[in-house]
């Protein structure tokens, strides 16, 4: 059994579009998967959320939610409006562990960044991992102004004893910007290793098929696609 979650460097940088590739990927090597979304924001008891689009891009219906709330909020503050009860860490925990005791990989996907709250106590997506004794892929957003996030998020990971899984871009442009190339070079500075993939603008909007082969082309070996961090580099970076 494997347990990753999923954070990124703020909201909408493409986490649900990333955590849905490498569920394809899974899947496609023949791997029992389950998604996890301990939380969700912002969408209505009937309305699809995340899930819903990692199960239309993945093909996959073994998807888990634990808490939903209508205010496109951080989870703390959009219970605490609702009224409902916070996310449970020990319960959320043994949920997931549940899961992994019969699934080769449980994905987990956070809401927001690492830090934000899912309870008033405090309770983050960090002390999740941390309690679950599970890497973080981190999906970063490759514009200007990523550096800061992407550091700020791995130095919170290394303080708090955070294995990181890697960094992703999560939505990179057919012509990216000055910035977007630049950023290359010093986001796998800041990761201390090649990047984990780059997944191409857009790739949210396709059918399945054509999905397996932008998850393949954007994530790399690790994660049972063909991306070459070098090749990017030198195409791409400056």
């Amino acid at each position: 059994m494997s347990i990753l979650v999923v954070t990124g460097t703020g909201t909408g940088v493409g986490k649900t579009v990333v955590t849905a590739a490498l569920a394809t990927l899974a899947a496609a090597r023949g791997a029992s998967v389950a998604v996890v979304k301990p939380a969700q924001t912002g969408v209505g008891r009937d309305e699809p959320g995340d899930l819903a689009e990692v199960a239309r891009l993945a093909g996959i219906t073994d998807t888990h939610e634990f808490a939903r709330y209508p205010d496109p909020l951080s989870p703390a503050a959009a219970a605490r409006l609702s009224g409902r009860p916070a996310l449970d860490l020990a319960d959320t925990v043994k949920r997931i562990q549940d899961l992994a005791e019969s699934r080769r990989l449980v994905l987990v996907e956070g809401a927001g960044g690492l830090l934000v709250r899912y309870d008033e106590e405090g309770t983050t997506l960090a002390d999740l991992a941390r309690e679950l004794r599970a890497p973080v892929l981190l999906v970063a957003d490759p514009a200007l102004g990523t550096l800061n996030h992407t550091a700020l998020t791995l130095e919170s990971m290394a303080a708090r004893g955070i294995e990181p899984a890697g960094v992703v871009l999560g939505s990179w442009p057919q012509t990216p910007d000055l910035a977007m190339r630049c950023n290359i070079r010093d986001l796998e500075m800041l990761a201390a290793r090649p990047l984990a993939g780059a997944v191409a603008a857009g790739a949210g909007t396709l059918h399945a098929a054509e999905f397996l082969l932008a998850a393949r082309s954007g994530l790399s070996p690790t994660f049972g696609g063909v991306f070459d961090a070098t090749a990017f580099r030198e195409r791409h970076g400056i």
